[in-house]
Order: C-alpha cells, then structure tokens, then sequence
C-alpha cells in the first residue's frame, strides 16, 4: 500500500489512495473481521476470503456506514445516533458482459481507512467555510471468476454516509448497470417526484410507474430524494455527486420488495430525445459517482447538512475566481427600452444583473443562431448602459443554438456578457452528463456564469466550476405551486444544491401570500435569484404600495452563515442566515396558520433592530393578504414569535442597533 504526501490525492486519484497518516494511525480503531483475523494493512497482494465486515463512524459518532461480505457479496447498511437510516442493501455492479461485481466470488484483497479534518473555502455558499471531517474505510476486492480488481469506498460524516465504486484496473470497462439497493426501515415514507412534477410522499414500493415510449419507464423517481421515518425525528436525503463521465442515477420500487428501492442508471434523456445509452464506457482507473445519504436527527438538521454533498465534489478547478459574483437578476421584456428600464430597475433595486430570456434572438425552437438578437433589441446599446451602471446582462440559449459552443461563449465574452442561461437541459445519460460539464468548462474559459434549467439534477459540481452558480431541476415557482410544494423543497431538492425558483413577488396568480413569497429569498439557498419575475418596473413605480420592496433590495443571494431554526418537511421551514453584520430570517407555512417561536440565541450581544415583515389580516385568497411591516428591539435572549396566515410566511431582517 502507498500512502501518499498530499491528502487531495484521497480526491483525485480514483485508484483510492489515502491521505499521508503513520501506520499507528491507520491501526489505530480499526474495525474490520475476516474470520478470525483482521486484514492487514499491508496485505496488498494477499486475497481473504472469509466473511468480512467494516464500520466507517463520523469523528463525533453521529453516523456509522457499514460494509459487509459475506458468502463472497457486498451489502451496505447505515445508521444516525443508533437509528437505522438504511438497513442492509446490496452493493455491485453490472458490466456489460454480464459480470456482476461484488454479487458473487467477491474477495477483500486490501483495507485501509484514515480520518480527515479539513476546513475549505468556497467561493460562495450557504456558509463562508465548510467543514471536511469524516472517517473513510476502503476495501480493495477483487471478483474471483474474472479476476477484475475493484474497490468500495464508505464514508461517515457528522452530516450523513456516502460510498462509491472505483474500477482499479487499467483499460477500458463498460458498465451496464449499477446494483445498489436501499432498503428503508418499515413505515418509511419518500418523496418522490419526476422531471418538474411536485413531491409526492409515498411508500417507497409505490413510487407511480410514469415514463414514455422514448424515455426511461418504470416506478421510477429522480434524486434528491427525501425520505421519513416512523419515529417522526429522523429523515435522510439520497444525493448524487461527483458524476463525471457516468449517466444520471435514478431510483426505483422493487417489485416484491416493498421498503427496497433500486438503483436505476438512466439510458434516456430526461424526457427523451438524443442517442440512447444502454452501457457506459469508461476509462479505467475509474471512480464512479458518490452515492450519498444526507441525513438530520431533525428535519432542520437535514437542511443545514446539505454540504456533505460539496464534501464529496472534486475541489475548485478555476485558478482565478474573483470574476464570479453571483447575485440577483431582473428578468426584461424583449425591447431595447425594456432593457434599458431594467437596468435602471436594477440598480433602483440593489440588484446585479439584468436578463433576456427567450426569445431574444428569435423563436427557440426554430432559431438555432443567438449571435445576433431580433430587430427589437439594440443589445449593443443596452450592454454599453448597463456596463455604465455596474450591471450585468445575462442571456438565454437554448441547445439548438449551442452546436459550437466554444465559438459561441468566446462570441459572449467579446460583447461584455456576463453570463449564459441555458434552457432545455435534459440530462439522463452518460453524453449528456458530459455536454453539460463541458459546457461549464467552456463557460468557465470564457469567465462566463451559467445557469442551466429544465430537468438538470444537482451533483456538486458547483464545488468544481463555480461558475455554474445554478440549476432549476424542479418544479418551479413560475407555475404557481402549492404551498406545501414551497416548504418541501427545502428538505428535498435543496438539499442536492442550487435551486434557481424565480420568485414571483406581487402575482395574483400566487397560491400564497406575498410575505411567503418574500421568505423564499432566506429559506432558499440559490445563489443567483431571479426576483419580480413575470413582473416589469413601471408595476412598483408606487413603492407605498410594494411594502416587501427594501427586504429584496437588502437581501443577498450568499452566506457568511446559514442556520435552520424549525422545520418540518411539507408543514413549514424557518432559516437565519448572515451576511456580514447583519441577518436574514425567512418563515414558510403550508395552507395552515401557524406561529413558531424562535429562539434568537444565533445573534451576537447587544440590541437589534428587527424590521418584521408580516401577514395581516388574510385576504379573500393567499395572494391579497397584505404585509405589515413593523421594527422591535431584540437580543439574543428574545424568542420572536412569528405568526403566519393559511400560505404565509415572514421576512425579518436583523441589524445591530
């Protein structure tokens, strides 16, 4: 066994070498029995055969992920605080000649295990630090029929579990299928959803069989995916990242097997369309994407453990960020004054960006050229009065017009945008896992943000390219979604990383008050936010009559710190997070009234100005509730008692006094 000098070659090299660690080190708590022998930690070319099992345990104790063999087949199961998240499952994988790695004639060949502390920076997030702390186990196996030589590496975080396959021999390999399972505990319940469907909570041997004759078919349902359990506390998210070169997972019910779901590797696009890829051909050495459980003993615990996702996503491979400044962002009508009204909008409104969606450059789905915008838009003027002002312009494209995307975004970079927003992204297979990281890199070259929407699913690669800043990958708020869908999302696709859900401040087409719609910019992590979407400038012209407008001029888009103070999935969510010196509280409830009390205990000493933005005396519908504003002094000793109406919300925002 090599032990390395660098701790990233634990990240880079997908043959799972550890960070550097004396050899007491690595004895030390080891947790492994091969019948009645430990495997030593030198025992690179020595194969043991006997049943076999290994527990990697979170530095503080929260979670445990163990790892079995036994009668020569890998099963997985975990646990939070003693709890069973995941009770045992299967492990493996399926090549394309039928080879089914770590079903059967499975051998330990290796073992190794090291704790990591590590504190990084990223170049924005939900908190200005993140912290690296868990404990990895690896085995090195080898399937005995064909003498393949693989590996399994589990992971145990404060924040959840996560393990991966890495293909150990050099070559080519073609994957066919991946064999993993999670089997629940009885009575759980997931949330599944398909494409932009909302959260649907069922049992998971009855996730709704949908698909079409051109996309993957089955009871199948795409990640993040949140489960709860019985004991009402409880409650884990399955998360991808790090999928580089390897098709979308999604999972399935199994028939016969109600608390099982399956792993299932799509072949398809998202919703159809494109090359189908039954197989995966990769190069080997070859680690294949981090399955990961992120998990809260309480449902507010679940949110703000979304990082183990960034944890498991290779490192920031940009050498010059301070180009990526994500933001807010004011959609324009498709005129050159439209625009030009925008950007005055925007600077009016402490927003940062400006941008022309479809349309700008003709009919999307019969224009494949976007280097030259339709006669109503001078985007030359427009780009020179926003540049004067400090504001960005972003523009739309949709893939009809991305066949040269290099040729394309170093066009963009010579007008002075500052970013792309890429429409109709259906990713699924393994190409288009690929296009879509390609088109990160590419954006990246040409300092270029990049938001992709549509049915695009997160996987942490933010952390590597951070200018993709977001995703949609939901059902967006555009379509006027229920309350209860709002305070899901949260706890479920959230957690998986950046939502862009274009909040819709002032619709009467609303299923919630305008405060609820006002939290969203607080409970939502998404990093470039769409505000006042459908909306136009001359529409607030009135402030007297727009009372939520300073909260959004105030508000950021990313955190210093971020903390999840109540919560419970589909019921309500409330979330504290700071910029600087001062702190932004948003509350969501579903269609019921609630008040929570709160407890302040996050604040520093002293007094604060609390300026409180509040439903008032419901209306006939959610959307004609009015917002009452006030200001009280509070500390951190006050419980702020938040009172919402049926689709309510709050918005507070705390500053020293």
């Amino acid at each position: 066994m090599r032990i390395p000098s660098s701790p990233t070659d634990a990240e880079t090299d997908p043959g799972g070498r550890p960070p550097a660690l004396s050899r007491r080190g690595l004895l030390k708590g080891t947790a492994v029995a091969v019948g009645a022998a430990a495997v030593g930690v030198a025992a690179t070319d020595t194969a043991a055969a006997a049943d076999a099992s290994v527990t990697a345990s979170a530095p503080d104790g929260s979670t445990t992920i163990t790892m079995s063999l036994t009668g020569g087949t890998l099963s997985w199961s975990a646990k939070r605080r003693g709890a069973s998240v995941v009770n045992t499952s299967a492990l493996g994988l399926k090549l394309s000649d039928g080879t089914m790695l770590g079903r059967s004639g499975t051998v330990v060949t290796n073992y190794q295990h090291w704790t990591v502390n590590n504190i990084w920076s990223p170049v924005y997030g939900r908190n200005a630090t993140v912290r690296d702390w868990h404990q990895e186990m690896r085995w090195n196996l080898q399937d005995t029929a064909t003498r393949i030589n693989f590996s399994v590496q589990i992971r145990a975080y404060p924040s959840g579990v996560a393990f991966r396959y890495v293909l150990l021999d050099k070559g080519v390999a073609t994957v066919a299928d991946e064999l993993t399972t999670f089997v629940l505990p009885d009575s759980t319940l997931v949330y599944s959803a398909r494409d932009e469907d909302a959260y649907n909570p069922v049992a998971p041997g009855s996730i709704p069989s949908t698909g079409t004759s051109g996309t993957d078919t089955g009871p199948l349902t795409d990640l993040p995916l949140t489960a709860t359990y019985a004991n009402g506390a409880l409650i884990a998210c399955i998360c991808e990242s790090s999928r580089v070169n390897f098709p979308r997972l999604m999972l399935s019910s199994v028939s016969g097997q109600p608390n099982a779901l399956a792993a299932h590797l799509m072949e398809h696009t998202a919703r159809g369309g494109g090359t189908v890829q039954t197989t995966s051909t990769v190069t080997t050495p070859f680690a294949t994407p981090w399955r990961a459980v992120v998990t809260g003993s309480t449902h507010s615990e679940l949110v703000d453990n979304a990082e183990l996702v960034l944890n498991l996503a290779p490192a920031n491979a940009l050498s010059d960020t301070s180009w990526i400044k994500p933001g807010k962002v004011f959609r324009c009508q498709l005129t050159t004054a439209a625009g030009l009204a925008g950007v005055d909008f925007a600077v009016a409104r402490g927003m940062q960006y400006i941008e022309y969606d479809s349309g700008w450059y003709g009919p999307e789905r019969g224009t494949a050229d976007a280097t030259r915008s339709i006669p109503e838009i001078d985007l030359p003027t427009v780009l020179s009065y926003a540049a004067g002002k400090g504001i960005g312009l972003l523009l739309y494209v949709n893939p009809m017009a991305l066949a040269d995307a290099d040729s394309l975004f170093g066009l963009y970079r010579s007008w002075g945008l500052a970013g792309v927003k890429l429409g109709f992204i259906n990713d699924g297979t393994q190409a288009m896992t690929n296009q879509i990281t390609a088109w990160a890199k590419t954006a990246a070259k040409y300092n270029l943000l990049i938001d992709m929407h549509d049915d695009v699913r997160p996987f942490g690669y933010e952390r590597t390219y951070p200018n993709w800043v977001s995703m949609e990958g939901v059902r967006g708020n555009e379509q006027f979604p229920t309350a209860s869908h709002n305070v899901t999302l949260p706890f479920a696709r959230n957690v998986g990383g950046p939502m862009d859900y274009t909040i819709c401040y002032g619709q009467s087409r609303d299923q919630t008050t305008n405060a609820h719609q006002m939290a969203m910019a607080a409970v939502y992590y998404q990093p470039l936010n769409f505000i006042y979407w459908y909306d136009s400038p001359s529409k607030f012209s009135n402030t007297a009559n727009w009372p939520g407008l300073p909260w959004f001029d105030a508000i950021p888009s990313t955190w210093d710190e971020s903390h999840t103070l109540a919560g419970s999935i589909g019921q309500y969510v409330a979330v504290a997070r700071r910029k600087g010196a001062a702190w932004y509280l948003g509350a969501m409830t579903n269609e019921s009234a609630r008040t929570l009390s709160l407890s302040l205990s996050f604040l520093g000493s002293g007094n604060w100005t609390a300026t409180v933005y509040a439903d008032g005396t419901p209306g006939a519908s959610a959307y004609q509730t009015p917002v009452v504003v006030s200001t009280r002094t509070v500390t951190s000793a006050t419980a702020l008692s938040m009172a919402m109406a049926p689709s309510g919300g709050q918005a507070v925002m705390l500053k020293p006094s």
